[in-house]
């Protein structure tokens, strides 16, 4: 059992309270508390004092800071950069849509995937996170914005199955009636292809939303810009994604980034057809953001639509996802990076006592 408070889930609370001597029904009180954003137990008016004191003395809280905070004055995205217990930070991302505002949280201090295109993963993997880390960026953000979140996506920093553990305990944290109650369906985690661990989310059987970030139809493209690849190439990949679906009847979403002369091609977008066959799917086409450190480019507009058009009349359905906070280094890990390099390479006490090996997403 953890031992920090926002990580338990009510059993376990209710039994460490009991071995505190206090009645179950302050470990409903306690919960409920830890499920909003409080950042003190002074805040927990109803909890008497001399319990507030032992827990604040056993086991402290470790809200976190903002370091930065950029909202977008094109759509009202806001992202945000949180220095952690620890002096590390992670990104977080509010992004307000018609349905409700949905938060986009990391789940690792760096990443250790490597893909071409993604600045998250060009420092490497610092540590993983622990889950009310996780839960503490859903709550903050909410707590700053001032308006509820319907919505979560697993898709800031980090591989999410490579925190499995942390990332199980978190849904379960957030999905719990006690506290947030946020429907799993309401929530979506992306994966760039760890093909056991999809086996293992499958025997959960929840009702999230997996998203898989796919971005090649060939093993021969996505070798070259996906090193994950090596290790679960796409029959292994693809045969976790149909089990997948067989565990839990639910469409899986694959993110397909269009990269010039990479892999949006015509033919491409054929051989994409014949990999999702008979798998009840969606593809998510995404804009290319630019990376400094990469030479890869965005597809042209035309281009993407002529991949799109090819999807849609085999059958399968494609959008083209809308760009937000374009204007705010809403892509992941850039603000972390920009803020690195804007402190000589070395965050300030720090954003990452360990720069060189991860806070340069």
């Amino acid at each position: 059992m953890s031992q920090h408070l926002r990580a338990m889930l009510l059993p376990e609370l209710t039994a460490l309270l009991e071995e505190l001597g206090q009645p179950a029904f302050r470990a409903r009180q306690l919960y409920g508390w830890l499920h909003r954003p409080v950042r003190s137990y002074d805040e927990m008016t109803n909890l008497p004092r001399s319990l507030r004191r032992i827990l604040e003395e056993r086991y402290p809280l470790t809200p976190p800071d903002v370091v930065r905070r950029q909202e977008s004055r094109l759509d009202g995205t806001v992202k945000y950069l949180w220095r952690l217990a620890d002096g590390n930070c992670v990104e977080t991302v509010l992004m307000r849509y018609k349905y409700g505002n949905t938060v986009c949280v990391s789940t690792e201090v760096g990443c250790p995937m490597g893909c071409a295109f993604c600045a998250s993963t060009l420092g490497g993997l610092v540590r993983r996170l622990e889950p009310q880390e996780i839960l503490d960026q859903v709550l903050f953000t909410q707590l700053d914005a001032g308006e509820p979140v319907s919505h979560v996506v697993l898709m800031g920093i980090g591989e999410p199955l490579d925190n499995f553990d942390s990332v199980l305990r978190f849904l379960a944290l957030v999905n719990s009636p006690e506290g947030m109650n946020l429907s799993m369906r309401h929530i979506s985690l992306s994966t760039c292809g760890l093909a056991p661990k999809i086996d293992a989310l499958a025997e959960k059987k929840l009702q999230l939303t997996l998203s898989v970030s796919l971005h090649a139809p060939s093993d021969e493209v996505r070798d070259q810009i996906m090193p994950v690849n090596r290790a679960y190439p796409l029959e292994a990949l693809m045969g976790a994604c149909r089990r997948y679906f067989a565990a839990t009847n639910r469409r899986i979403s694959f993110e397909y980034a269009m990269i010039r002369d990479v892999n949006d091609r015509p033919e491409q977008a054929k051989e994409l057809l014949e990999l999702l066959r008979g798998l009840p799917a969606h593809v998510n086409l995404i804009p290319l953001n630019r990376v400094a450190e990469s030479p890869l480019a965005p597809s042209t507009k035309p281009a993407v639509a002529r991949f799109q058009a090819i999807l849609e009349a085999g059958g399968l359905p494609a959008t083209v996802r809308r760009t937000l906070g374009g204007d705010i280094d809403a892509s992941c890990g850039q603000l972390r990076r920009k803020y690195t390099q804007e402190n000589g390479g070395s965050l300030d006490p720090g954003c990452g006592r360990n720069a060189s090996a991860g806070d340069s997403e």
